[in-house]
């Protein structure tokens, strides 16, 4: 990426943005779909708190922004939560970003946003980009009633373990996981969840996005699926006797 912006900002903010933590989604993947809100918040903010600064800061050179950046992943989780508060108090604008996609699901967030909330310090939604969402809105799968389950456990053990505790829900399941698990996650779930309907969704918003569907057990074995790369999000529709339920109820 040079260092000319791609989509240098247009616009003056519609109204100042007011000192508290943003939570701001940024794309998942097609740099147009970042929000003229995210823009303005990051624009205005005195500080940004990112899962990896470096991704973030090829983001932001990209819409010709500039910010002072601080580590907030795994390791550095609670120092940025110090930080956060710290600068909260002092009436600042603190904006916080995932690599991709909304903050705080399956995030290091969390930490930052828990400590503003316990410490009654204002805390905003900047909404925009979701993989979940994106994911569940092509899957073809009811998204009435959803649960979204993260990413499952690497070993098949305690990933069974886990599916067996979903296995009954009257909802729609809807998981993350990576290219190199994916095969295994599949015929656990076809397994242990039965013949559900379910679709793979991954490189949303990309060149190659691709969305498969088909039953778990079919797609455990479909060769469009070998050694996918990208983000992956798998949804899995209820079983027959939850559907039939839910038909029932109507």
């Amino acid at each position: 990426m040079s260092d000319a912006p791609l989509f240098p900002p247009t616009a003056p903010p519609a109204r100042p943005v007011s000192p508290g933590l943003y939570l701001v989604a940024t794309p998942i993947g097609n740099l147009r779909d970042m929000t003229l809100r995210a823009l303005d918040v990051l624009a205005a903010a005195d500080l940004v708190l990112a899962e990896d600064t470096r991704v973030t800061a090829k983001l932001l050179t990209a819409y010709g922004l500039k910010a002072k950046l601080e580590r907030c992943d795994d390791h550095a989780s609670a120092r940025a939560a110090e930080i956060a508060v710290e600068r909260l108090k002092a009436g600042e604008v603190v904006a916080l970003v995932s690599d991709a996609g909304t903050p705080l699901v399956s995030d290091p967030g969390y930490v930052v946003a828990r400590a503003a909330v316990a410490g009654g310090l204002p805390v905003h939604p900047v909404p925009g980009p979701s993989s979940l969402l994106a994911a569940l809105c092509i899957g073809g799968l009811p998204a009435d009633r959803i649960l979204f389950a993260g990413f499952l456990p690497p070993k098949s053990g305690a990933r069974r373990t886990a599916l067996e505790e979903l296995r009954t829900g009257r909802h729609t399941l809807v998981f993350f996981e990576s290219g190199p698990r994916l095969r295994d996650s599949l015929a656990d779930m076809a397994q242990v969840l039965g013949p559900r309907p379910a679709a793979v969704a991954r490189e949303l918003t990309k060149l190659y996005e691709e969305c498969v569907r088909g039953t778990l057990a079919e797609l455990a074995v479909d060769p469009r699926l070998d050694a996918p790369k990208g983000e992956i999000v798998v949804v899995v529709g209820p079983g027959e006797a939850e559907t039939a339920s839910a038909a029932d109820a109507d």
